[in-house]
């Protein structure tokens, strides 16, 4: 008998589990991880190689440009004009470094990199020692110095990402739970009882999460203790981010009934969204799917406005389709809260 009543809660705890969706959740987080790892990695050789950009004036050492050639099925050679345009095609992704001469050093090189403390930083460098030992023995290593376009170090090079983990976790975690709760506690049919209006009460949901990020990010600035280079231009792009994730979040808690559901589903459009704009800089795959997430129209210009001395202008399309977005988000959840959806 004891035993039979463990198999009953065991079964109506996985009925809940299948309601509230958590054991999809469970399901989705493996089939997830894979796929962004698939991507990464990759199977196809020629999307993991390596490009480099070599300056079509500069006099490289004839062993480098031997070496480089010998490794076609590594390094893919790419000559632009000069150091100016090198530049532009790294920021814009289509280099992954830049080689230009060392004025200071003899046969040296200057490796030029978005980042310095990456991992394929790291990989070049390795690649490149050991096509030198190969080519010359155990002579000086041709990078004598990395020259980084993101300055400031670790915690500089990696606040755009925490900021798109905090903008991610209001709009995606926390507020479809909130909203999902006064909807399952008749809170919210209750509060429509009053004279408050339906978008009066959507604006106060959208105002919260957009307090709640602009307080992370303020607390994430003081304790790096780096001011935006364009505070202007910044707290635009923080507005217009913080507005479109907050009106995706109300929206996700309008399409669930409770508040585990809610996390559920907030966990599920959590993930894809964080991890293919975070990692866009350390694969070319990933870098051809994270455009179609609107969390990369809010990662690019952090990224280039914190570390690239980017401003508004160059990045006007990206702050319009994050308004765009969110007013469109907002309609939604104004057009389901008029049907009363799921109260």
């Amino acid at each position: 008998m004891a035993v039979k009543l463990l198999l009953v809660l065991i079964r109506n705890d996985l009925g809940i589990a299948f309601k509230n969706k958590s054991f999809f959740l469970i399901l989705f987080i493996p089939l997830f991880v894979f796929g962004s790892l698939y991507l990464s990695d990759g199977i196809d050789a020629g999307a993991s190689k390596l490009k480099i950009g070599l300056i079509q004036q500069a006099a490289y050492v004839p062993a480098i440009t031997q070496s480089i050639t010998a490794s076609s099925a590594l390094i893919e050679a790419v000559w632009v004009r000069d150091e100016k345009q090198g530049v532009q095609l790294l920021k814009e992704h289509s280099l992954d470094a830049l080689l230009t001469l060392d004025d200071k050093a003899s046969d040296g090189l200057v490796l030029v990199v978005l980042k310095e403390y990456s991992l394929k930083t790291l990989s070049i460098v390795q690649l490149f020692s050991a096509m030198q030992k190969t080519a010359q023995g155990d002579r000086t290593d041709w990078i004598t110095h990395i020259q980084s376009l993101h300055q400031g170090g670790v915690q500089r090079e990696t606040l755009p990402t925490w900021i798109l983990m905090l903008v991610l976790l209001v709009g995606f975690v926390i507020l479809p739970a909130q909203v999902a709760e006064e909807k399952e506690k008749k809170l919210l049919l209750a509060l429509l009882q009053t004279p408050i209006h339906e978008m009066q009460w959507l604006l106060a949901k959208v105002a919260l999460g957009m307090i709640l990020i602009f307080s992370g990010v303020l607390l994430l600035h003081l304790l790096s203790r780096f001011p935006p280079p364009h505070l202007g231009d910044y707290l635009t792009f923080v507005i217009a981010g913080s507005f479109c994730f907050s009106a995706y979040g109300v929206l996700l808690g309008f399409l669930c009934r409770t508040q585990a559901s809610a996390r559920t589903l907030g966990m599920i459009f959590y993930l894809p969204h964080l991890l293919p704009s975070a990692l866009s800089d350390v694969s070319h795959q990933l870098s051809a799917v994270a455009p179609f997430l609107p969390s990369y129209w809010l990662y690019g210009p952090l990224q280039a406005t914190l570390l690239e001395d980017g401003r508004l202008v160059d990045s006007l399309y990206d702050w319009i389709y994050l308004v765009l977005l969110g007013v469109l988000m907002l309609w939604a959840s104004y057009a389901l809260m008029k049907r009363r959806w799921l109260m």
